[in-house]
């Protein structure tokens, strides 16, 4: 694999990052008509890697790497072109650990640059913050305003589905070949 075409899916435990590559590798098979019930997940411990095709004949590589290997993140930085950094927007508790974890991600070196997605999942929740309280507890201007990177947000069900079409948008937009 290259650099051009390997796309880092970060967040912490239990924010739908599993869930979204399963989503998004089902409709790579079978299209948004037949997306089916969620499928069951598991905490991830160490990689989950799946191919995606887009339009123009190209294909990503999405890494998710286990929230839970958050330390060792670092050294997968070097082979990513576009990061998508997932949060649980109905973890209020998570909120604050999650903006940090983010930070320290824009911060690192090599991914000086490379455009990020930033994912506001479980929006089908019934105990979520609205994106604009999201936006506010993450001084989400200020971020934008000061990182190197292009930072996208988005919203995202990655139970129902919703947002996955603007997940895939973003991915055909930032990749290269």
């Amino acid at each position: 694999m290259n650099k051009n075409d390997i796309c880092l899916l970060l967040g912490a435990t239990g924010v739908g990052k599993t869930l979204l590559l399963k989503r998004l590798q089902r409709f790579s098979i079978h299209g948004f008509d037949d997306l089916g019930a969620p499928p069951s997940t598991l905490p991830t411990v160490g990689t989950n890697l799946i191919d995606i095709n887009l339009r123009r004949r190209k294909k990503v590589t999405l890494r998710e790497l286990g929230g839970c290997m958050g330390p060792i993140w670092p050294s997968y930085y070097t082979d990513a072109s576009s990061l998508i950094f997932m949060v649980d927007s109905s973890n209020i508790s998570q909120v604050s650990s999650s903006c940090i974890q983010l930070l320290t991600v824009l911060a690192a070196e090599p991914l000086q640059g490379v455009s990020v997605l930033l994912i506001f999942n479980k929006r089908d929740m019934s105990c979520l913050m609205s994106l604009v309280e999201m936006k506010s507890l993450f001084r989400l201007e200020d971020i934008i305003a000061s990182a190197s990177q292009p930072i996208t947000t988005l919203e995202l069900s990655a139970s129902t589905g919703q947002g996955l079409q603007e997940v895939l948008k973003w991915l055909d937009s930032v990749t290269v070949k």
